[in-house]
């Protein structure tokens, strides 16, 4: 859907519900790895503009905080510190630059051949599969809560008409919030106390990374599995929009424009961002993929990381009420790439084709590890790899086509 079939202020609410479905995961990260949840906001929303910017305005894709990033930020951490942890971050940013400089240069014949339908498809059902169980985690904490906000956000996506079918999730939230006030479920300590307007701290008290090699070494590999995850996310964003993003504005820009936002944020003190499925599925969903909406989100986030009780607020939402928006937004994300493999036609009775998407799909959802010195991969980046290796190397029948 155009956003110039909606009026400013329907633009506005949709932008803003897109940021609470992708509020609670970049808030998360920091709050784990021991980062400030207002600079994860501020870096995401300027992230996101940044990489809006690289692509030309053309790709609707939110930055937001990168869960892949908790274990290794967390450990390097412990060994470096923060600030040389933020430092090694930088080599994040590194790979995605090669990685866009490596596809400027062969061309969109390079990704054809490494990820093929009958690879990306498999990884678009991970990407919503592997966030399931997160769902869950966050579900069960209160499956009362749970249930009342995905059943109205299902009730309101089935039967809701004009402004109110737009905001499903937000309709979700709101009632599930309300709810778990009515239980008691809600504690309004942090409200009270948080001042009306107060600059993340990272942006007050300035901190330069201090430059070490081993952080930077050690981050490098961690990058791999993200850069995966990104272009599985790419596609998964041009599926929903129906257009082609790898080929306009190109693959290299999207890579370079996260790769920057992400050397941005470990500049300013924030966690690496990624392309956020959360706010993927909410477009599926509502059927609004123009760009401008998500820049409303960014400006959005920019606004909540600055007000101090609004920001704090928002963080009192129960864990639970975020799950049940979840458990509807993670599985429409695999369903897409379901429809992924069927609109290219994936044959299925071709054994080579069955055997990737199997021991993908396998290795992805059971969690496999290769660990080998201080490094480590798994969950999605691994499975996609796996799907690219066999997808070189099994042999082709006479009648596989290109495509599959």
């Amino acid at each position: 859907m155009n956003t110039s079939n909606l009026s400013p202020f329907r633009r506005t609410i949709v932008g803003i519900q897109f940021l609470f479905v992708a509020f609670g995961a970049t808030v998360l990260v920091p709050l784990l790895v021991g980062l400030d949840p207002a600079t994860a906001l501020f870096t995401a929303g300027l992230g996101t503009f940044i990489f809006h910017l690289v692509t030309k305005g053309k790709v609707p894709i939110f930055l937001g905080s990168s869960f892949a990033f908790i274990a290794p930020i967390i450990a390097a951490s412990k060994q470096w510190g923060m600030p040389g942890t933020l430092a090694g971050m930088v080599g994040v940013a590194l790979v995605y630059f090669l990685m866009s400089a490596l596809v400027k240069l062969q061309g969109r014949k390079l990704i054809d051949r490494l990820f093929p339908p009958v690879v990306i498809g498999p990884v678009i059902i991970l990407i919503g599969l592997s966030l399931s169980s997160a769902a869950v985690d966050m579900a069960k904490n209160n499956w009362l809560l749970a249930c009342v906000s995905l059943a109205v956000a299902i009730l309101v996506l089935t039967l809701g008409k004009g402004l109110v079918k737009l905001v499903p999730v937000v309709c979700g939230i709101v009632a599930g919030y309300i709810v778990a006030v009515l239980l008691g479920e809600v504690d309004f300590t942090s409200v009270k106390s948080a001042p009306w307007f107060a600059l993340p701290p990272a942006l007050v008290n300035v901190k330069l990374p201090e430059f070490a090699w081993e952080p930077f070494l050690f981050m490098i590999p961690v990058a791999i599995a993200p850069v995966i995850e990104h272009i599985g996310d790419v596609y998964v964003v041009g599926a929903v929009a129906q257009k082609d993003f790898t080929k306009d504005p190109g693959l290299h820009r999207t890579m370079f424009g996260d790769g920057l936002a992400c050397l941005v944020a470990s500049l300013l003190g924030g966690p690496p961002v990624t392309t956020y499925s959360e706010v993927t599925g909410a477009m599926s969903i509502t059927k609004i993929t123009h760009p401008q909406v998500i820049r409303i989100s960014a400006l959005t986030a920019i606004i909540f990381s600055v007000i101090g009780k609004l920001s704090a607020l928002l963080q009192s939402v129960p864990t639970a009420v975020l799950g049940g928006i979840m458990l509807l937004l993670f599985g429409t994300i695999a369903s897409v790439g379901i429809q992924n493999l069927i609109q290219h036609k994936v044959d299925l009775n071709q054994t080579r084709n069955t055997i990737i998407i199997s021991v993908t799909l396998t290795m992805g959802i059971g969690g496999a590890i290769l660990n080998w010195g201080n490094f480590a991969m798994s969950g999605i980046g691994l499975a996609a790899i796996i799907g690219v290796v066999l997808n070189l190397i099994l042999p082709k029948s006479k009648t596989t086509t290109e495509e599959d």
